[in-house]
């Protein structure tokens, strides 16, 4: 528990899926085409799109490695740990990982006024999908309707869990937002990454090809939340491609695919502003979720540079670099400086979220408090507190 005189909102939670999470509500004739389970010997696995998933070792998570288990290796090992001992100590599945009651006593006893929640394998496995739309449709409208039965979007006042969207198809992203809207939420996610159309080919998303989707988001002013997943991004030969969650072959190896999420956000957040949507739907809230941070430095000098280079050619009414601050909130990872966040963003564009219980977030998510020890108490309570409850109102244009 902390000192503080209110409780913090957590703005990056997760849940582990429940083994039908993926299959309650889709029609057993698509179910071979989207995601099934296999039995290999003593262990299960999922099969997504007929091919055999290698996302996470063990989707039916029990027993589950501890919250914030490589969260010293992050901030550099000052214990000389071995890296392959780190994931090694599991325990079997919190029943607050899986049932919505089990996780709002939780959050009492972490001190926390309220958490969103975002998936763990939901966010991996429209990459898998992609080239088949019929699918993914029937696979992430099950999904949402599993998440609504077992969590709720918006329940009791503590827990909005986000459904996914996929702009695949413009209509099922649209109609998808309805429901939500319509089930309380308050956020909905989808990963960063260019949107493959069985149509049209893939396109940016920010495409006019999805302005409907955009333009209800904007009348709603429901937040749109971008948060890590699989976004389909090569090392281009440099190291093995596919997305893989543990071990030291996964992302404690050193090669450039620890790069991939933040290259991923990048790309989507300042096409966003190449493109001009935010000249186009001035009232949209785009919240940048387990994305990092690191990025920010580079992003505003090319917007600015781009700016500069355009302003004879009268490209952007209005500046790229102010409507991006106008328009995103950053989660930077706890292990980025959020002192340089800050002063880029503004304290009024910065959220506070653990990832918890993931292994690489935070062991519990106030331990993140420190981080904040140089900020006056005005800035620190809108980075942990304010800023997400504002999101987390719908603001209708």
């Amino acid at each position: 528990m902390s000192d503080l005189d209110y409780r913090p909102f957590d703005a990056d939670n997760h849940y582990y899926e429940a083994e039908d999470a993926f299959t309650r509500h889709v029609p057993e004739a698509l179910q071979r085409r989207g995601v099934q389970w296999v039995q290999m010997g003593k262990h299960r696995h999922h099969l997504v799109a007929g091919k055999l998933a290698h996302a996470v070792k063990n989707p039916t998570w029990n027993p589950i490695a501890k919250p914030g288990a490589i969260a010293d290796y992050l901030r550099g090992n000052p214990a000389g740990k071995n890296p392959k001992d780190l994931l090694g100590e599991r325990e079997p599945l919190p029943r607050e990982y899986i049932d919505h009651d089990a996780r709002v006593a939780k959050l009492e006893a972490q001190g926390l006024e309220g958490i969103w929640l975002f998936p763990t394998l939901g966010v991996l496995y429209e990459e898998l999908l992609k080239h088949d739309t019929e699918a993914l449709m029937a696979v992430f409208r099950g999904f949402n309707r599993w998440l609504d039965e077992d969590w709720g979007l918006h329940y009791k006042d503590r827990i909005f869990a986000s459904p996914y969207i996929s702009l695949a198809n413009v209509d099922f992203a649209c109609e998808e937002l309805e429901w939500a809207l319509a089930q309380g939420a308050r956020t909905v996610c989808m990963r960063p990454a260019a949107v493959c159309t069985a149509r049209d080919g893939t396109r940016s998303p920010a495409d006019p090809l999805f302005d409907p989707f955009w333009a209800r988001a904007n009348e709603a002013g429901i937040t749109v939340v971008i948060h890590a997943g699989d976004s389909g991004y090569t090392t281009h030969g440099y190291t093995r491609d596919g997305f893989s969650a543990g071990g030291i072959s996964g992302p404690m190896l050193p090669s450039v695919k620890q790069f991939n999420i933040e290259r991923a956000a990048y790309d989507f957040l300042i096409t966003l502003s190449y493109e001009r949507l935010f000249e186009r739907f001035p009232n949209l809230r785009i919240a940048s979720v387990e994305n990092g941070a690191e990025f920010l430095p580079d992003l505003f000098r090319k917007l600015r540079q781009t700016r500069d280079r355009l302003a004879t050619a009268g490209y952007f009414k209005e500046d790229p670099a102010l409507l991006f601050v106008e328009h995103v909130w950053i989660n930077p990872f706890w292990e980025d400086d959020v002192y340089e966040v800050e002063a880029l963003m503004g304290p009024e564009r910065v959220i506070f979220g653990s990832d918890w219980p993931h292994i690489e977030g935070m062991p519990k998510p106030l331990d993140y408090l420190p981080e904040l020890d140089r900020f006056d108490a005005d800035k620190k309570r809108r980075i942990l507190r304010e800023n997400a409850l504002e999101l987390n109102q719908l603001r209708p244009a």
